[in-house]
């Protein structure tokens, strides 16, 4: 560990030499998307459209819940977070395990990779982005409208 490393962490065990490698591979696929994307001839979109930005962040919202608190997904999870318990309707609550558990089980760190996922595929296959999205979205609105009724039958009994 180095003089740096060691005067951030202080008292605290921060896996700082973990999270350069995790930012190392989220460069790597940007900077390979855009050497893809200048080979292949793609350009970026002019601008980003008010629909597109709705579907791009209710989706990401979506992702990264799914991937980092579904059920469903805990086998993914599992190698690298232990179970606790339920946080939430159809959510686990999980404690990291190691630096990949605290990325996988982390809403807000996984929304980044789910937004920069969807700006690339709105580069390489916008169609079949906007179909992903808006299918994402759509879950993201029925998860609210579930939690609205079961609100709603709770407050009228």
């Amino acid at each position: 560990m180095d003089k740096t490393e060691q005067d951030y962490q202080g008292e605290h065990d921060r896996p700082l030499g973990t999270y350069v490698r995790i930012l190392a591979v989220y460069g790597g696929v940007v900077a390979t998307a855009t050497v893809a994307a200048a080979v292949t001839g793609r350009r970026l979109p002019e601008r980003i459209g008010l629909m597109d930005l709705g579907l791009m962040a209710a989706c990401t919202h979506k992702v990264a819940r799914l991937v980092a608190k579904d059920p469903v997904t805990s086998p993914l999870r599992a190698p690298f977070t232990r179970f606790e318990g339920v946080s939430g309707p159809s959510e686990l609550k999980e404690e990291p395990r190691n630096t990949v558990g605290e990325l996988l089980s982390c809403p807000f760190c996984i929304a980044q990779w789910a937004a920069t996922g969807y700006a690339i595929g709105l580069v390489f296959a916008p169609r079949f982005t906007r179909l992903a999205g808006a299918a994402m979205t759509a879950v993201a609105a029925s998860d609210w409208l579930q939690l609205a009724y079961a609100k709603l039958m709770k407050s009228a009994t």
